[in-house]
């Protein structure tokens, strides 16, 4: 059944419901936050990446980083999960594992908030109740395990090359949110920029993150979304991930590399959830999907990507997740 879209006098009026009213608040509760459960895939599809320790990617998360339920009608609320994901041993491979990925994301007192495996935010402005525009702003953080671990990377290659250090990314985002936008009173359309930057001093450079989503309900139990997002870098991340030097070159056998900061990728991805028991605001969901990712510029030229991996990068998850 599609949530249709009609105003709150259609929906008093309705001659299906002997008490309108309550029908409203009903409607309200279970449409609102399928837009937390279709993202809590996209969350178990980016969460996985961290848990196979040199698969450390730029998780495909969609634009708004904490679509949650309407605090009003819902209250606080957190959702769990985990999923198996297959995905590349490094950014760039083309060799791909099998690792799981636990994620949790929820809002207490009008707060939304996610810890996503190697990633965690806050959005700091307090969510808005009913279809309406939602502005968001907080701080993020990352751990990137990216090439931190010969052991987990097949080609003998790249693994020959130096291990890396793992890199804290601390920063910010801002966003913009519209609930009610095409098919229902309850789909939700975001976009969002973030900026973050390494305060470890493994690659000492900034990563700049416009992205956007859509999530629309299809009935009480299922609900799908489509997202896209794309990265650029600066300069001392394609030096630390991407670039092959003289010594590099001996050991491992790649051509000698020199990157430059530019766009390093676009990532466009679907999710679908469907509730095993009860509906999406209570109980357990299935979640699946999955995300393509092209590498671009020097960094689908470095020779980790075009001799030793691939420009394309898929990734693809299915779990279980359980809603408070």
């Amino acid at each position: 059944m599609v949530v249709p879209k009609r105003n709150r006098s259609e929906c008093v009026t309705s001659s299906k419901d002997p008490n309108p009213d309550q029908s409203v608040t009903r409607a309200q509760q279970k449409g609102i936050p399928v837009v937390r459960a279709i993202f809590l895939l996209a969350a178990l599809l980016g969460a996985a990446v961290p848990f196979a320790p040199a698969a450390g990617q730029t998780n495909p998360i969609p634009a708004e980083p904490n679509p949650t339920p309407d605090p009003a009608l819902v209250g606080d609320t957190v959702t769990v999960g985990v999923a198996a994901a297959w995905l590349p041993d490094y950014e760039g491979s083309d060799d791909y594992r099998l690792v799981p990925g636990p994620a949790a994301i929820g809002s207490f007192r009008n707060f939304s908030f996610q810890v996503l495996g190697n990633r965690a935010s806050i959005d700091l402005i307090p969510n808005p109740s009913g279809p309406s525009w939602d502005v968001q702003a907080g701080p993020v953080g990352v751990v990137n395990f990216n090439r931190t671990s010969r052991r987990q990377i097949d080609d003998p290659r790249v693994k020959a090359l130096p291990e890396r250090g793992t890199s804290i990314e601390l920063g910010g985002y801002v966003g913009l949110g519209k609930t009610g936008v095409v098919t229902s009173p309850y789909d939700k359309l975001s976009v969002s920029l973030s900026y973050r930057h390494d305060v470890s001093g493994v690659h000492r450079s900034g990563i700049w993150t416009p992205s956007v989503n859509y999530f629309t309900p299809l009935s009480l139990k299922a609900a799908v979304g489509l997202f896209a997002s794309a990265e650029r870098v600066e300069r001392g991340f394609g030096r630390t991930y991407f670039d092959v030097d003289a010594a590099d070159s001996v050991a491992s056998g790649l051509p000698v590399f020199r990157t430059r900061g530019g766009w390093k990728h676009w990532t466009v991805g679907a999710a679908g959830t469907y509730a095993l028991t009860g509906d999406l605001l209570k109980g357990w969901k299935l979640v699946a999907g999955g995300t393509y990712k092209k590498m671009l510029n020097d960094y689908g030229d470095s020779p980790l990507v075009s001799v030793a991996g691939s420009r394309s990068q898929w990734l693809g998850a299915v779990g279980v997740a359980y809603t408070f």
